[in-house]
């Protein structure tokens, strides 16, 4: 799960940024670069809807899985000031622990048909609503769901991975590996009334993050 240092922009990608809220010119524009490198940061253009809104659905109801809604704040990085217009790009293993591929031609094969996007609002607060990946297949891997933040005139970067208290394979080791990017990304989840797993986790903007003042 670690990552490493990605520069290159494919011509795939180039392509598919002429839909995206940021055009090619902006891409190549002097975004500071922070985060220390990440490898497949850019991919989140791909397929990226126009509008981003503070809540979405990454997996619909037909997908396979046990079902999940996690919500948040994002805060600036005082850690108490709601953080408006940010982009949270996220995906995650299906229900067999793959990153499957799904029909459309925007997507990045690489990360799966389970991604999503949510742009918070004033308040800071984002929503989605998905299902529990389930671990790589025949490994002890934890649980975890991706999670890219892209602010203005930043490079996109890497925060902590979406980790569950539950998961049996998040053993006290795999706790110890996490850096803190963005907060603690181990959050605790529950079933609601309608057996659907919940839980919260709130981010704050360059917590942690390399280069970011």
């Amino acid at each position: 799960m670690k990552r490493i240092h990605f520069l290159a922009i494919t011509c795939m990608l180039l392509t598919a940024a002429c839909n995206s809220p940021e055009t090619v010119a902006q891409i190549q524009k002097a975004n500071r670069v922070v985060g220390g490198g990440c490898e497949g940061c850019d991919l989140y253009l791909l397929g990226m809807p126009a509008n981003p809104t503070p809540e979405t659905t990454i997996a619909g109801k037909d997908e396979p899985g046990e079902r999940l809604a996690i919500s948040g704040t994002i805060y600036l990085n005082d850690g108490s000031t709601p953080a408006e217009g940010i982009v949270l790009y996220l995906y995650h293993t299906d229900a067999t622990g793959r990153y499957s591929k799904g029909k459309n031609k925007n997507e990045a094969t690489e990360h799966g048909r389970l991604r999503g996007w949510v742009k918070t609002g004033a308040d800071g607060k984002y929503l989605f609503h998905t299902i529990l990946p389930a671990s790589y297949p025949q490994t002890k891997a934890p649980k975890h769901i991706h999670p890219t933040i892209k602010e203005a005139g930043l490079t996109p970067y890497y925060i902590d991975e979406y980790l569950f208290t539950n998961d049996p394979n998040l053993t006290e080791v795999e706790r110890k590996k996490q850096p803190n990017r963005g907060g603690n990304g181990i959050i605790s989840i529950e079933k609601n009334s309608k057996g659907e797993w919940v839980g919260q986790r709130d981010i704050v903007l360059g917590m942690n993050i390399p280069g970011y003042e």
